[in-house]
């Protein structure tokens, strides 16, 4: 079993803590992505269950050893890096083949492997050539197949994305989804692209700060979020967050023109600031005087987003799936249904619940 366990984790360089008391169970087989803004700690995070960060507190184990104090090599562990990290010299072959080679590996024995995963990552085609001769794609599909050859008990992947065009990172999004599934092995995944965390997690871990903001299954965090940091970061485009107000049991919501939001959320008390967030798709607009402006239509083909200005300068995105019938700079008023609302404390940003 390659499961990850981490116990209060603590990192610090000198006077300054990045990584606070990180506790986090990563089962067999999971696919687990770390996911949050740059400097957060995600890397850190990585790097430390890598052992190329020394743990400064707490504990870390693998396969339910601990391995704080484990040298990395000894750690059953293998890394993507976002560089591709290739030997130029040498073919993709013996990229591939070059750790169990400096290992003492048989020459029968790693010829077996690279194939094993040159067969997963179809890339046969490729063997004899050297990384000049591989566009982006095919290069870190290299780097993944130096991991898999070692056979390690869990695969750690650093933003291995990031230098890769939109379309790339699609195919290559798909497939690692596809290697998972194929060898079933423990992936953890650093990425701050949320779509990425959505598409392949099985479990996200949110971080903030050197924090755990939330952890739990993709639409999990999506629909149940524990705070207004999960929720405006899990979703693409972001949840629309308006300023409210409670009056009378209800909440008043001034850039909407005053309207009143009925919710069976305890709220606090009457006078009291909260934010209330509805996600683009569940927002409608039609013409008329509602507060706001429509004063950008972005086109995507089947779906088109409205970025609205309301009175109050407050900014909303608006999904709309039917044809253009509005023109940019049109007054209009925004439809929602009172039950998609989530509402958030002004102050510290938790969910109402």
């Amino acid at each position: 079993m390659s499961g990850v366990t981490l116990n209060q984790a603590i990192k610090r360089y000198g006077d300054v803590q990045v990584i606070h008391g990180v506790d986090l169970e990563i089962d067999h087989g999971e696919f687990c992505v770390f996911v949050g803004p740059s400097g957060c700690g995600k890397s850190t995070l990585l790097r430390m269950i890598a052992g190329l960060e020394e743990t400064s507190a707490g504990q870390i184990c693998i396969g339910g050893s601990d391995v704080t104090h484990v040298d990395a090599s000894e750690r059953g562990v293998a890394m993507v890096f976002q560089t591709y990290a290739l030997y130029p010299h040498m073919t993709v072959e013996q990229n591939m083949g070059f750790g169990l080679k400096m290992n003492g590996y048989p020459k029968a024995e790693i010829a077996a492997k690279v194939g094993e995963a040159s067969r997963i990552l179809q890339l046969d085609d490729y063997l004899k050539r050297k990384p000049k001769a591989l566009s982006g794609g095919q290069r870190q599909r290299v780097a993944i197949g130096r991991a898999i050859v070692r056979g390690p008990e869990v695969f750690l992947f650093d933003e291995p994305l990031s230098n890769l065009d939109a379309e790339l990172r699609v195919d290559m999004r798909v497939e690692i989804a596809r290697l998972h599934k194929e060898i079933g092995a423990t992936m953890i995944y650093v990425t701050h692209d949320q779509v990425e965390a959505m598409t392949l997690a099985d479990k996200i871990v949110v971080l903030r700060a050197g924090l755990i903001e939330q952890v739990g299954s993709p639409m999990q965090l999506y629909n149940d979020p524990d705070n207004k940091f999960v929720a405006g970061f899990i979703g693409s485009p972001s949840m629309n967050f308006l300023e409210g107000v409670v009056q009378g049991g209800k909440v008043v919501v001034p850039s909407l023109s005053g309207r009143e939001i009925s919710t069976d959320v305890t709220l606090p008390a009457e006078g009291s600031a909260i934010l209330m967030g509805v996600r683009p798709q569940h927002m409608t607009i039609e013409a008329g005087d509602g507060g706001a402006i429509l004063d950008l239509r972005e086109r995507l083909g089947g779906v088109s987003y409205d970025y609205l200005v309301a009175g109050n300068g407050e900014k909303i995105i608006v999904e709309n799936r039917e044809e253009d019938t509005l023109p940019e700079g049109s007054s209009v008023i925004i439809g929602f249904e009172d039950a998609n609302c989530m509402f958030f404390d002004a102050k510290t940003e938790q969910r109402l619940r």
